[in-house]
């Protein structure tokens, strides 16, 4: 017999983009999320890649139900799952959804969203062009409207942007269910953070990427339906957990390599910022500045709980007074232009002059 043939096919194998898909009690969802996938127009060889993560409804069964249907679309099919009385959580999930697939491409995908028609063969194109980059594409919110300036925030951010804005409370600037890369370069980045319920193990991930030089890209093309619901995974991580993994990140990839810099908003949150820095980087802060004179009247902000004697003051300027660089801990897209325009007029430059850190 030829051997051949078995070479050419692990080969075609390979070659196969791979959806890879979490479940954990989808059952409402994977009607459309499945039907979707059999519309891809995309022609090449694809693989939907599924780990059950403990489901107690009857999502298995819906699965094995699509199973036929994507086999006759030219789609393989691999379903594995675990029945133990707690689900592990959607890193541990997507990882075994992962190491379970063949293909040389990943598309990630959420059971409670939809992928436009396109997905996959746009972003597999761009994938091949850029190999180094982990590929997004803008979304269409459903019920349409929901969190309305995250959405705007998602799908109107510049190349740059991608970059600069990775400080900000909104996540990952490119966001997880939109992400296609090569198998190599999620190998390289390494597995998802298994520790479970609250671990934001995409912001993670993507801190990870960004260390490593990597270069997020997002195709402006709307290609995937992105739900918003109560259930989603995202709302079991905490505030405090993000504002953390924030604060540390800022300080290693930005304020390292500052000798000094102002924060821009004297209020609440640049005061809980100032606190949250590390020694160091608290010295590193010049002045606090604002738009408010109530606040720039009182000319200094004292840090009462600190335990240096005396205590540390920072001096509170109008922000035409101040110098950079800044951090700017002010609400994005909720001054109606203002801040970006005194920004502008400033002629400050994001990445190098200033940063969002909202």
């Amino acid at each position: 017999p030829d051997g051949g043939g078995r070479g050419r096919r692990s080969e075609r194998k390979r070659r196969r983009r791979s959806i890879i898909m979490p479940v954990h009690n989808a059952s409402c969802w994977l009607e459309e999320c499945l039907q979707a996938i059999v519309h891809q127009d995309f022609t090449g060889s694809m693989e939907l890649s599924v780990f059950d993560d403990a489901s107690t409804d009857d999502s298995r069964k819906v699965l094995e139900g699509w199973r036929e249907r994507m086999e006759d679309r030219g789609i393989s099919v691999v379903i594995s799952g675990h029945s133990s009385s707690q689900p592990r959580g959607v890193g541990f999930a997507k990882n075994k959804a992962v190491t379970q697939s063949s293909g040389r491409y990943l598309c990630f995908q959420d059971a409670d969203d939809i992928m436009l028609p396109q997905r996959v063969r746009l972003q597999y194109e761009t994938s091949i062009l850029h190999p180094n980059s982990l590929i997004g594409c803008g979304v269409q919110r459903l019920p349409e409207g929901s969190t309305e300036r995250y959405a705007r925030w998602i799908n109107s951010l510049t190349r740059d942007q991608l970059l600069t804005q990775a400080y900000t409370s909104h996540g990952p600037t490119v966001v997880m269910p939109t992400w296609f890369c090569s198998r190599k370069l999620f190998m390289k980045v390494g597995l998802f953070d298994e520790g479970g319920k609250g671990v934001p193990e995409d912001l993670l991930f993507f801190y990870q990427f960004l260390r490593q030089g990597g270069s997020p890209l997002r195709l402006d093309q709307r290609l995937l339906v992105y739900r918003y619901h109560e259930a989603a995974a995202t709302h079991s991580v905490t505030e405090s957990t993000i504002w953390k993994l924030r604060v540390d990140f800022l300080q290693e990839r930005v304020l390292s390599q500052w000798e000094n810099f102002t924060i821009w908003n004297a209020g609440k949150q640049g005061r809980k910022l100032y606190r949250s820095l590390s020694l160091i980087n608290q010295k590193k802060v010049k002045a606090f500045c604002d738009v408010d004179e109530n606040k720039i009247q009182k000319r200094f902000y004292t840090y009462e709980e600190s335990k240096e004697r005396p205590k540390p003051t920072v001096p509170v300027l109008h922000y035409k007074e101040a110098t950079g660089p800044f951090i700017i801990c002010v609400k994005l897209d909720m001054t109606g232009g203002v801040l970006e325009e005194n920004l502008n007029a400033l002629q400050l430059r994001e990445g190098t002059d200033y940063y969002h850190f909202n």
